[in-house]
């Protein structure tokens, strides 16, 4: 290992641009996972989340290693949205999300992190987390067994390509060492799409009509109110999550990125880098885990490796044949690892109430877990007009307002 890559001062240096590759690759599963689920780009996946890591990286003064890519969390709402306003009007949600984070860094830098974690509790964020992941979980069963899709692959051939790909994913999560550890998700989509090559249920006309150089198929936002009220509250759960992942980084490095270059910052630069994707049709950003696991792993700490996987991002976004390829894999090879995918979401948000000890049976807590889950998950619908609130957005305002509306207990207090 160099002593450009193991600093932590940003050093930008040809000889750094395999290190970034290394890391453009570990991103690379779950960055174009969202947009394989939702019906996005995945091309325009690529370009917005190289994008949006060099306009972190601007914003943060080039002082944090981290890689931003599609956000998991907004899976659920993304589906929903697109079956029922389309990608311009999602869009327009999503980059409404993009502002509320960008109002929360003023908070923070205004109010301190303090005051965020006040209205936003893990009693609030937990249970939003846990509804974000099992809103859709029909969904993710009927894409496994063939229900759900294009209606090409189903019975026990749905069964089989979406169990091999989940039991595939468990065991390289479990048992894989090092590098594989790291790409889990990615192991899987393979194992499954080797097995659906097998089987012979992949069409390759997508590939060969599509062209080896192209521009992404970029997508403008269009204004609706309904979407954006939507998918707001949803931004709520990965704000906070926000916080985690830059301690985890700072871990790593053995640097306090919440004092410099602040999470305001940190914050300000993730919120700008989701705008600016929602303006051109692709996922939300969020600082990728997986991408740390390997900065971890490969003790390359210098953040202009971050720009070469930002450089190798952007670039392969115009090879039009990697889009068609992802597109050619089957709906029950996606549904093996949305079963995984949304459970995990799922034990995200328990773990989040477990490690901030809160006491679910103190009835003020009780009261805003089990409202939050079960209108969530239940469906509950609030219309007024051509206004509608359901499921995550409704969920995430419901535990928001009973926060700051019902008394605390003496303990709490």
């Amino acid at each position: 290992m160099s002593e450009t890559s193991s600093s932590t001062e940003y050093n930008f240096k040809l000889n750094d641009c395999l290190l970034g590759g290394q890391m453009m690759f570990v991103a690379f599963g779950a960055l174009v996972l969202v947009p394989i689920l939702t019906g996005l780009n995945p091309n325009v996946a690529l370009f917005t989340a190289g994008l949006g890591t060099l306009i972190f990286q601007v914003i943060t003064k080039g002082k944090v290693p981290v890689f931003l890519a599609s956000s998991f969390a907004f899976i659920a709402p993304i589906q929903y949205g697109v079956k029922t306003w389309g990608i311009p009007g999602t869009m327009c949600g999503l980059a409404a999300a993009g502002v509320i984070y960008i109002l929360f860094s003023f908070i923070i830098k205004f109010g301190g992190a303090r005051f965020l974690h006040k209205i936003l509790p893990p009693v609030v964020t937990g249970p939003v987390i846990m509804v974000i992941g099992l809103v859709l979980a029909p969904v993710a069963v009927g894409m496994a067994n063939g229900s759900i899709g294009d209606g090409r692959i189903t019975g026990n051939t749905a069964m089989i390509l979406s169990m091999t790909t989940l039991v595939a994913t468990v065991i390289a999560a479990i048992f894989g060492k090092g590098f594989m550890k790291l790409v889990p998700i990615l192991i899987g989509i393979v194992v499954g799409y080797i097995a659906s090559l097998l089987m012979g249920v992949i069409d390759f006309t997508p590939v060969q009509n599509a062209a080896w150089l192209s521009v992404p198929d970029f997508v403008a936002p269009e204004w609706n109110l309904n979407a954006v009220l939507y998918i707001i509250p949803v931004a709520i759960a990965p704000a906070i999550e926000h916080f985690g992942d830059v301690l985890a980084i700072g871990s790593v490095t053995g640097k306090d990125y919440l004092e410099d270059p602040g999470v305001d910052k940190t914050m300000l630069g993730d919120g700008i880098a989701t705008t600016v994707a929602a303006c051109l049709g692709g996922p939300p950003n969020t600082t990728y885990s997986e991408v740390t696991g390997a900065v971890t792993l490969t003790k390359a700490f210098n953040p202009a490796i971050m720009t070469w996987a930002a450089i190798c991002a952007i670039l392969l976004a115009f090879v039009g044949k990697v889009g068609a390829i992802l597109q050619t894999i089957p709906s029950p090879v996606m549904g093996g690892i949305m079963i995984l995918l949304f459970g995990m979401i799922t034990a995200i948000g328990l773990n989040t109430l477990a490690r901030s000890k809160t006491d679910i049976t103190e009835p003020r807590n009780l009261v805003i877990i089990s409202l939050v889950l079960v209108c969530g998950i239940g469906g509950m619908k609030l219309t007024a007009g051509n206004f509608a609130m359901e499921k995550i957005g409704l969920a995430g305002v419901l535990g928001l307002v009973l926060n700051l509306i019902l008394p605390k207990g003496k303990k709490q207090a």
